[in-house]
This record gives structure tokens, sequence and C-alpha cells, in this order.
């Protein structure tokens, strides 16, 4: 069950960053590297001189929260929900969650309470060592975009570019400044970090300190350049030419982006989370959405995904809770597929498949990405069906009869016709927007269980077509079928921190609602 740990140090407001900044230094050792990338000295190397190596893994397990509390509040009773991935089990969760868009107070604060706090803290230290210059310092940039790039696409405006400017508390950026930044700031870490790489080909003087991929900042620039291209097709309905040009730049790059299964971006934890999700907490089954898209296609990787259910009126088999429902009796939740996760998998932040479908979609759009908008959707269908362990992936990505399926609830309370009749075969003659819809779904299925990826690309285009929610708990009668938009400011930034607060809804363009777009969102679905 969910367990009220917030950090009690700082305050989840826009102050508490400054007060990071007072982070004891630890050591001197770190600035030399930084103010050296030429040459690599035997005894920085040593990892016994690294004291403050430790800040790094801390911001790694908050770029996609790892801790089991952490998950809950910043994915599974948010993205995963809304991408519909997963569901919920418990009635009060029902009635007083994000599911419903009624979340409390302490829901919607809680990525400024966890990520804000973790991140900040960490990186303004690892900045005050390295002078804000280096390879160290780009490598925490880096980390710092994987992150906040995650809390923008929920709330919207951010503090961002004036984080340790020495302000008492911090203005917020509008969305467009803070994706702006963000491009900055990757780009000129991806060349520091190129620049380190082919200097000194093979070092990995941080492997102490990195979980996800052992010290090799060459596989760090793939990941910078795959998210920001990840981050570029994100604006292509706000900013159309940037989202080329930012696409294409990271696409091109002499080390480029993630196109093996082998540099996908993955980090270790002592306990997989969303096995804490489903299994000690039972809080969490998979959602009905994404099973019936994949029973329609009968789908090899569904058993990758997901566990067979217990029997409800004498069947078995993969069933999904509809999102959005009252939830009256946990016992009979509990009885619904759970997801496949043990206590040793590894937490995905982005996969090659993925790459593929965003670089199949900018080839759509006429970008030079490499490749054929056709080679790049089946790519991604392979790399996937390889990810997961299934066979079968020819045949799969060769069949244009199959759609997505109806969905058939257990307990025959919440059944529903199919939402698409989209295939999976490529069909090279098709619409634009018909080839649109055939790569956001395959991509989709591919990011599972990046649940707030899935509910950003959903807002983002339109795909894939979810059913509705069945309860609204929130005064904005649309949501049910219009889905959430973004999710309100922390209400603490509005006791806390008001003259900023108001400013950003300003920025933010409309009421501080579920349902008002942020500022990607642009597309007419």
């Amino acid at each position: 069950m969910y367990k009220n740990k917030f950090v009690t140090g700082l305050k989840a407001t826009s102050a508490f960053l400054v007060l990071a900044l007072t982070f004891s230094s630890c050591s001197d050792m770190l600035k030399d590297i930084n103010q050296n990338n030429t040459q690599l000295n035997d005894e920085l190397m040593k990892g016994d001189n690294f004291k403050m190596g430790a800040f790094f893994p801390q911001m790694q397990e908050y770029v996609n929260p790892v801790q089991e509390n952490a998950y809950q509040m910043n994915n599974n009773l948010i993205g995963d929900i809304y991408g519909r991935y997963m569901s919920i089990t418990k009635p009060d969760f029902s009635k007083n969650g994000f599911g419903s868009f009624n979340a409390p107070a302490n829901w919607v604060n809680s990525p400024f309470d966890d990520v804000f706090t973790k991140i900040y803290g960490a990186w303004t230290s690892i900045k005050e060592e390295t002078n804000g210059e280096g390879v160290n310092y780009e490598w925490a940039q880096i980390l710092r975009v994987a992150a906040f790039h995650r809390i923008t696409d929920m709330y919207g405006p951010i503090p961002y570019s004036k984080v340790g400017a020495g302000a008492t508390s911090v203005p917020y950026d509008s969305q467009e400044e803070v994706y702006k930044a963000m491009f900055k700031d990757l780009t000129n870490a991806i060349d520091v970090l190129t620049g380190y790489v082919l200097r000194n080909p093979g070092a990995t003087p941080m492997a102490e300190y990195d979980e996800v991929y052992g010290g090799d900042f060459q596989k760090w620039v793939k990941f910078a350049n795959s998210l920001k291209l990840r981050m570029a097709m994100r604006i292509v309905y706000a900013d159309p030419a940037l989202a080329r040009q930012m696409a294409e730049e990271a696409v091109n790059h002499s080390i480029g982006v993630i196109n093996s299964n082998s540099d996908n971006a993955l980090i270790a934890y002592h306990k997989n989370p969303i096995n804490v999700m489903w299994d000690a907490y039972g809080d969490t089954r998979v959602a009905a959405d994404i099973v019936s898209y994949m029973d329609g296609y009968k789908d090899p990787r569904m058993s990758k995904y997901f566990q067979t259910s217990k029997e409800i009126n004498g069947k078995t088999g993969y069933f999904g809770i509809r999102a959005g429902i009252d939830i009256t009796n946990l016992q009979q939740m509990l009885n619904y597929s759970a997801p496949v996760a043990s206590p040793s998998d590894k937490v995905l932040w982005l996969n090659a498949a993925e790459v593929s479908f965003l670089r199949a979609e900018g080839a759509m759009r006429g970008w030079n990405m490499g490749g054929t908008d056709e080679t790049f959707y089946n790519e991604g269908i392979r790399l996937s069906f390889d990810e997961r362990g299934a066979s079968g992936a020819d045949a799969y990505l060769g069949n244009s009869v199959l759609t997505p399926g109806d969905y058939t609830d257990p307990y025959a309370r919440n059944s529903y016709s199919a939402m698409s009749t989209i295939t999976i075969k490529w069909e090279a003659g098709a619409s634009e927007e018909k080839k649109l819809e055939r790569i956001i779904t395959q991509k989709w299925i591919a990011m599972w269980p990046l649940g707030q990826e899935a509910w950003s690309e959903q807002r983002r285009t339109g795909y894939p077509k979810f059913m509705p929610t069945v309860v609204n708990y929130s005064d904005e009668s649309d949501l049910k079928t219009k889905l959430a938009a973004r999710i309100p400011f922390p209400p603490k930034e509005m006791e806390n921190n008001n003259t900023n607060y108001s400013d950003a809804v300003t920025k933010l363009g409309g009421p501080d609602k579920y349902g008002t777009k942020l500022w990607w969102d642009k597309k007419n679905k």
C-alpha cells in the first residue's frame, strides 16, 4: 500500500531549491578532471578520490524514480494510468486519485517533493565542485534534463533556467522556455562528452558511480542524442522548424543515437518498483487498453508483459482493468492480470525500439533520419521482439488483417468496443495520419512500461485511441473523453510561492486544471 514518506527536511516549494545550494563540497579531485579533459591522471581515476561520486547515483535514481514510494507517486499513479499501461486496485485510490481527476494535495505535490529535492540537491553540489564545466558537470546536465523533461510534461511551466541564481524563491519558465533551455544544455553536454570520448577512448573514470552505463560516456552520448530526438518529436506541432533541427542534429551526430538493445538505458535498483506495486503493495494490475490492443493483434509479447489472471467466473487469461472506474472490491481487482516484473528486473528509461519509431515518424515527415519510415517502423518492431525475447517478429509485422480487440470485462461490468481498426503491416500508400497512428500504436506497445512517455505521446498525437474514463470526480465535465492534459501545480506552491505560482499559471495559458493543454500539445485531435 502507499506509504506517505516524503522529504521532511526541505519544503516542496521553489524556495527549497536555493537551500540545495548549501550542500557541502566533497572533493577538489573532481575539479581537476573537469578542468583537464585531455589527460587522464592515474591518481584521479581511483574511485576513492571521487568523494562526491555518490551524487551521481542519487541523480540517476530520480530520473525515473526507482525508490518504491517515489515510483508510485511519480509514475504508477500518474503516467502508468494515463498512458493506459496499468490501473489501480484500491477503492480509496479510485475515488481520490489521478485516474478520476481527483488526486489529493500530497499526491500532486509529490514530484516536487521527490524529484526537485533529489535532483537539484545533487546537481548543485556537482556544479559547485566542477565550477559548472567539464565532462562530469555535463554528465550531470544530461541527468538533469532526463529528469525534468518528465516533470515539465506533467505540470507544464516549471523552475528550470533560474534555479541556483541566488533568489529566495525561483520563478518558473514557460514550457517553451524550459524545452529550449534543455535543448541547449543537452547539445552542449553532447559536444563536451563527445570530445572527451574521442580524446580518451575506452576510459571509464566514473564507472563506480554509474548505475546505467558503467561509466561508458560514449553510451551516454547515444542516450543524450536519443533523448534529444524524443524531445524534438514532442514539440513537432508547437515548433516544427526547431523540432526538425534538433532531431536531425541528434540522428546525424558522429556517435549518433541508440540503435541496439545493448545500448538501452536501464537502471538497476535493489528491488524493482513495479514488482513492489503489484506484489508487496497489491496496488496495480495491467490496464484494459494495452491488453485489448495486444490481444487483438495476437501479440507474442503478451506473456512477456502480463501475467495470467486468476480464475474469474471460470476463466483465466490476460484481463486488464478499465481506467477510472469505481472500485468497490479489492479482492476482485487482484484477480486481474499483474504486470510481469520480478524483484531483480532493471527499470527502463529509453530503448532502441522507441528510437526507431521516432526515426520512422521523422522520415515520414520528410526529415533526414538516415532511412525510410517503413524501414525504421519494421526495425522498431524487430528490436522490441528481440528486447523482450519474443519470437515471430516477421510474421507479426507482415500481418495486414488483425486489429485491436474489443474489451470484455470478465466481471461483465465495463466492457467496451475496440477504439481503433489500425492494422500492423506498413502501408506505403496510406495517408500520413494513418501512418502516424500505426507508428504511435506500435511504439506504445514497444515502450512498455514507460507510462509517462505513453501518456505524453497520446496527448501529442491522439494515438493510441483509448477507452474513455468511466468516472470523473473533478469539476471538468469533459475529462471522461478528453483525458488529462496535465496535472495541477503543487498546492504547496500556491501556499508558499504564490507570486511565482500565479506567474506560472499565466505562462500555462489556461486555468490550473487537468484539462489545460501544455505548450507542445497543439495538434487538433
